[in-house]
């Protein structure tokens, strides 16, 4: 008899109490469809949610034991728990992201699968239309075209973590240490571009609930995917930075031409003063705060400690390292 191949699906969630079960139905009912032949397990990550969202998850893993649930200690972010889920995953295939409110949509599961049986690697998702606003949406789309020209390798634009992998490409992501995992940055820079397909689609609004990713959450998010594959920032800051002080040698050299020429010319105005000043007191401090990013960064990574401290696993196995909350030798 044929061994039935499992599929992970991962689900971070944040306050999403309303939704949390919509998900899971959405799953059970394509699971029991389209993708019957398989067996899947659905891995909640609860980021120590206050409206009641783990009590529901409770609840579903009660009477469904292919829902499994990590409880975070406290709000880590969503990719921080996502990451930690992966590795609690063992399917044959795992869906890295399904984010809880189906902005994302699940229906595309079955054709993911089927492109991963054709011998895809990676089959991932582009948000080609986005049902939101016109600013958010142009300000993703240039944010996502940026992010692949400044990487030192291939990312796809219009690319989150509505990706399926195969295990052998979970497993080489599992073995970065990156205490601020920048997921999908991570996925490209396994490789396996040769393998991997597109799928397009539109992203979708909210059915249910606001979002709990906000401005500064976003803000935070993406400087993070800035300066986690590339040195491009800095290396810019450098050649911009020896620009203006070639430009600001050439002023005074024009400046002082003009003295010599023109002995009777006025002094140099207190507004070109002014305006220099603050020009590039704002370039140094700009500069100061992307290499702020970049030691930052380098900080987070060196303290190292747990990515996530657990507070409770449900229909899991205890994790290998001791990283519940409390724990202390």
């Amino acid at each position: 008899m044929t061994q039935r191949k499992l599929i992970s699906i991962i689900s971070p969630c944040y306050n999403e109490r309303n939704n949390v079960r919509h998900c899971y139905e959405a799953m059970r009912a394509i699971f029991e469809d389209e993708l019957a032949a398989y067996d899947y397990e659905h891995i909640f990550a609860d980021n120590a949610s206050q409206d009641g969202t783990l009590d529901e998850l409770r609840e579903i893993a009660k009477q469904d034991k292919r829902v499994k649930v990590i409880a975070n200690a406290r709000n880590y972010g969503p990719f921080r728990s996502n990451f930690n889920a992966l590795r609690a995953s063992h399917g044959a295939a795992v869906l890295v992201m399904l984010p809880v409110d189906l902005q994302d949509p699940p229906e595309l599961i079955p054709q993911f699968v089927r492109e991963w049986e054709r011998g895809y690697k990676i089959v991932y998702g582009q948000r080609i239309e986005r049902d939101e606003g016109l600013i958010l949406r142009a300000v993703r789309k240039l944010y996502y075209r940026m992010i692949s020209a400044l990487a030192d390798f291939d990312i796809p634009i219009d690319t989150a973590e509505f990706q399926l992998l195969d295990r052998r490409v979970a497993d080489a992501l599992l073995k970065f240490h990156d205490h601020y995992p920048y997921i999908r940055g991570m996925i490209a820079n396994v490789g396996f571009r040769d393998q991997a397909k597109a799928i397009p689609y539109k992203w979708r609004a909210r059915a249910r609930g606001m979002s709990k990713n906000r401005l500064r959450n976003l803000f935070d998010q993406g400087l993070n995917g800035l300066v986690s594959f590339s040195t491009v920032p800095m290396r810019m800051a450098t050649i911009i930075g020896f620009i203006l002080a070639a430009g600001a040698i050439l002023y005074a050299i024009i400046q002082l031409a003009i003295n010599v020429i023109y002995r009777n010319a006025a002094p140099p105005g207190i507004a070109t003063l002014i305006v220099a000043l603050f020009f590039f007191s704002g370039v140094q401090l700009l500069f100061i705060g992307l290499l702020g990013e970049y030691v930052g960064a380098i900080h987070t990574q060196v303290r190292q400690g747990a990515i996530v401290i657990e507070r409770e696993r449900i229909n899991l196995d205890e994790p290998a390292e001791a990283e519940k909350a409390g724990d202390s030798t």
